[in-house]
């Protein structure tokens, strides 16, 4: 099994090492190419700008991250298109479907970054223009994999004509439209070329021959070779698969039900996640995927061993049905702890209403394993991923639980991330998320934002305030909007979009928002007053970050309104990010040229 990684650059050990292999994939399997252009790759990642395209490297990545195969895509936001630079699998992985999963992601990335083609090289599969047998018939499965998607040569121009006599296995330049049924302008083409050549092929062309390549583009609309293996409505449906927007990935905490406190004014109650899926399951948004099983070192990684160790071991050391609430708290002498479990829950707790219960433990590592499968959703290509849990996790701090929070499963997926690139997080439930910022408060690499009530009027009260910006090299990385009791709207989003400009600024490769929808009127814990066209219009904005996000539920009570703003957030959410670019994109009726 593998998945499909997208690498943004070259900052995180991780994405080095994937780096290193590719590097070692394209000297196997390029054997004319240059070290200078090998060398090159880094630089790409690093400095897109000095070589005037972004870079976007995908790998296919084992569980182990070995790489079995990348691809490396270039984009000219200028123009408008996508050049496939390489794509192959690693020696001896020629099968297994890793070069279709590769080349569909490809297009995928494509589509989602609003280009109008994607152009590439393949070698000929015509006789005359190569001589090796063996290579031509590699030539021709190639060729027939593309048609597949409706993707052949242009024909009529100079691109693949040899330079000089006795040239052989000059490749041809292939157009995808990328499922849109449009064709190809000759001034578009022309841009394209030219750029394409300038940018990429300098060291080779001269301006005299770029000019004369690029003028050779005379048809109007420019012609591609007939369909030779595939028939043209087969080639259709396949070519549209990359308009089609992927799902928001759902994890359930199925097993969250196993914690229920019965006691008088406990609100964190079962029944607020199934009143989200009955509501979210309406708009045919999601595609559930089960959660997995992760290490507990996952949780290690946020959380002090003698604080994990202590939840697992009073939790199992009580009886069914029965919960503990903190009621000493060692302040005078934090050193020496009491023996009797119990009465240590003050020695880890920040509040006197969260209890402990044999099953808090388990609900609580259930909710890691989702949002941790969530994580793994971004990785595998996913846009959005919905971790639908409970109990909640942004109050646990990184030896501390309170606010009903044990494990703070925004805070473990977000470090998980960030080992693959740069992470925000955002908060926006109604009390501040003391235990996200408590975690990365000596940070750079993940950037924290609070939207909150006052710590004056709201929990947790002594955290929160607008002057908590960090520590070392983490200032200036944790930024809190404290909020009065009561707000407008207006008021809200105008400081909601202040704290995306802050994300935009940190340019984040990931958002993990922990999502509270205790903001909403009524809300038992909360005292502001947001309806369901309020969250609606908030998850549009949001979803304007156009960021691989991590949706983690957090608070919200009033089940008479969870579901209905929880989907209305969502689909807004949704609206604002691939809903938007595919309305974006209409696909035209244009007969395709031949």
């Amino acid at each position: 099994m593998f998945r499909i990684r997208k690498i943004y650059d070259d900052q995180s050990q991780v994405n080095r090492t994937a780096i290193e292999q590719v590097v070692g994939i394209m000297r196997d399997q390029f054997p004319l190419i240059t070290e200078a252009e090998i060398d090159k790759l880094p630089r790409q990642l690093h400095d897109p700008m000095k070589y005037q395209f972004r870079s976007i490297l995908f790998v296919a990545e084992d569980a182990e991250l070995r790489v079995k195969g990348f691809a490396l895509l270039l984009h000219l936001p200028d123009l408008k298109f996508c050049y496939l630079d390489f794509i192959s699998a690693a020696p001896g992985r020629t099968g297994g479907g890793i070069g279709e999963v590769l080349y569909e992601r490809v297009r995928e990335e494509a589509v989602a970054l609003s280009v109008l083609s994607l152009f590439f090289e393949c070698l000929p599969d015509e006789a005359a223009l190569c001589r090796e047998p063996q290579i031509l018939k590699q030539n021709i499965a190639r060729m027939r994999f593309y048609e597949r998607y409706g993707v052949r040569p242009i024909i009529n121009t100079l691109y693949d004509k040899p330079a000089k006599p006795g040239d052989d296995n000059i490749p041809f330049l292939m157009f995808d439209d990328l499922g849109a049924n449009r064709a190809l302008k000759r001034t578009e083409a022309r841009k394209i070329v030219t750029a394409l050549l300038e940018r990429k092929y300098a060291h080779w062309c001269s301006p005299a021959q770029i000019k004369e390549i690029a003028g050779s583009f005379k048809d109007e609309p420019i012609q591609l070779r007939p369909f030779r293996y595939v028939k043209p409505e087969l080639a259709d449906a396949l070519a549209q698969s990359a308009r089609q927007s992927r799902p928001i990935a759902l994890i359930v905490n199925s097993g969250h039900d196993i914690h229920h406190v019965h006691d008088r004014g406990y609100v964190e109650a079962p029944v607020r996640l199934s009143v989200i899926l009955k509501e979210i399951e309406k708009t045919n948004l999601f595609i559930k995927l089960a959660p997995n099983k992760y290490s507990e070192r996952f949780i290690l990684a946020v959380h002090d061993k003698d604080y994990v160790d202590y939840l697992r071991s009073a939790c199992e050391s009580l009886a069914p049905g029965k919960s503990i609430y903190p009621a000493v708290f060692p302040v005078r002498n934090a050193t020496r702890p009491p023996k009797d479990l119990p009465m240590r829950a003050g020695f880890y707790c920040i509040d006197t209403f969260t209890p402990l219960n044999k099953n808090a433990y388990l609900a609580a590592k259930g909710a890691v394993d989702c949002a941790m499968t969530g994580a793994d959703a971004l990785l595998d290509g996913y846009h959005y991923a919905y971790a639908l849990v409970r109990p909640p996790g942004h109050h646990a701090e990184r030896r501390a639980f309170g606010g009903f929070c044990y494990f703070n499963s925004a805070a473990v997926a977000a470090e998980y991330l960030s080992r693959f690139g740069k992470v925000a997080v955002l908060d926006v439930d109604f009390h501040h998320g003391n235990g996200t910022q408590d975690i990365f408060y000596k940070r750079a690499d993940v950037l924290t934002i609070s939207i909150h009530g006052h710590p004056r009027d709201a929990y947790p009260y002594f955290n929160g305030f607008e002057d908590e910006r960090g520590e070392g090299v983490g200032e200036g990385f944790n930024i809190n909007y404290p909020l009065p009791e009561h707000i407008s709207i207006e008021r809200y989003q105008k400081v909601l979009r202040q704290a995306l400009k802050q994300i935009s600024t940190f340019a984040p490769n990931y958002l993990v928002l922990s999502l509270g929808l205790d903001t909403a009127k009524g809300d038992p814990t909360g005292s502001w007053d947001l309806k369901a066209s309020d969250f609606h219009q908030n998850g549009v904005i949001i979803g304007g970050l156009k960021l691989p996000t991590l949706i983690v539920q957090e608070g919200g009570y009033l089940t008479r309104t969870l579901g209905v703003n929880a989907r209305q957030f969502l689909t807004g959410m949704w609206e604002g990010g691939p809903g938007q670019a595919a309305a974006s994109k209409p696909v035209k009726s244009t007969k395709r040229s031949a």
